[in-house]
């Protein structure tokens, strides 16, 4: 019998010892996600060409694999102020520390130590693919009239495969707000934009490991490159010049303001030093407009998402 696209689920839970299963339940650490996808990552399959009296190949030999889970989940509050997001311990797993202050907001930012690995469950309509010792990286896209998503890549060790029943989960009910009324902002300029996207940028990597089962040590985040894009409308330079901007150098700030209006529903991203990388031509309904590339300065305060 064919497995269905649409039942499917995701758990996931932050690992105390990396590579050690953190048993993520249906109850606790389920994902609302959507457009989930896997792959085999870094599979090896070592050809075998000997000369010989015929023509032909001789069969490969599996030699180890790494598996990547991807999938994206909406932005939103817990629907408690100071109480972390469904999706929190997936940011954690992305290199991101998390700072709660009680009964207030709860922030995310990048770290360069004390990484958390996390454990993946994958059921796939009947069979579950678990993934150990996993990090990923964490892209954001927020377009206007929508609601904004977290798109997530994970890679860990394929610790089974195996046939196991759908569990239903139990999921956050608070509802995401929509993308309007905020008070984006970029080098204090309030642009007139349709989109803002910002990618981690985590270099997620799989090193070799001849002691491992699947010939792949412990997966590192061993580096980053925050950087995104948005489209602001074209203005007279007098008004606003990117291009000076731009070629200058010029660095501040960018900052989506607070997205949604209810305590324990409200975020906000904001890059305190971003610099123009890239400006391009675009077009929205006939009226002109720049397509910004952006990178964002600052090492572990490179960007600050914040749930208030």
């Amino acid at each position: 019998m064919p497995k269905l696209v649409k039942r499917e689920a995701i758990l996931l839970k932050v690992e105390s010892t990396q590579g050690t299963d953190a048993v993520p339940v249906a109850s606790t650490d389920a994902l609302l996600v959507e457009d989930v996808s896997w792959s085999f990552a870094g599979a090896r399959m070592v050809e075998r060409n000997p000369v010989k009296s015929a023509l032909g190949r001789m069969q490969s030999v599996y030699a180890g694999t790494m598996m990547e889970c991807s999938f994206k989940a909406e932005l939103k509050g817990s629907g408690a102020a100071g109480t972390a997001p469904e999706i929190g311990q997936a940011l954690r797993a992305c290199g991101l520390g998390e700072t709660i202050a009680a009964s207030t907001s709860v922030a995310y930012e990048p770290v360069s130590t004390g990484h958390e690995s996390a454990t993946l469950y994958y059921y796939e309509d009947g069979s579950l693919y678990k993934l150990l010792g996993a990090y990923g990286n964490v892209n954001f896209n927020l377009g206007v009239g929508e609601i904004g998503y977290a798109e997530f890549t994970f890679t860990g060790h394929l610790e089974e495969y195996t046939d196991v029943s759908l569990p239903s989960g139990t999921y956050d009910s608070t509802v995401p707000p929509a993308i309007i009324n905020a008070s984006f902002s970029a080098l204090s300029y309030a642009a007139a934009i349709s989109s803002l996207s910002l990618d981690l940028g985590n270099e997620v990597v799989t090193p070799s490991s001849m002691s491992g089962a699947d010939g792949y040590g412990d997966v590192l985040i061993s580096d980053r490159d925050p950087a995104g894009s948005f489209d602001p409308q074209s203005e007279l330079v007098a008004t606003k010049d990117f291009v000076t901007e731009w070629q200058s150098g010029t660095a501040g700030p960018i900052t989506t303001g607070s997205i949604g209006g209810t305590a324990g529903n409200i975020y906000n991203l904001t890059v305190p030093t971003a610099y123009y990388r890239e400006l391009a031509p675009g077009d929205r309904d006939n009226a002109r407009t720049l397509d910004i590339g952006f990178g964002a300065s600052g090492d572990d305060s490179a960007f600050d998402l914040t749930f208030t």
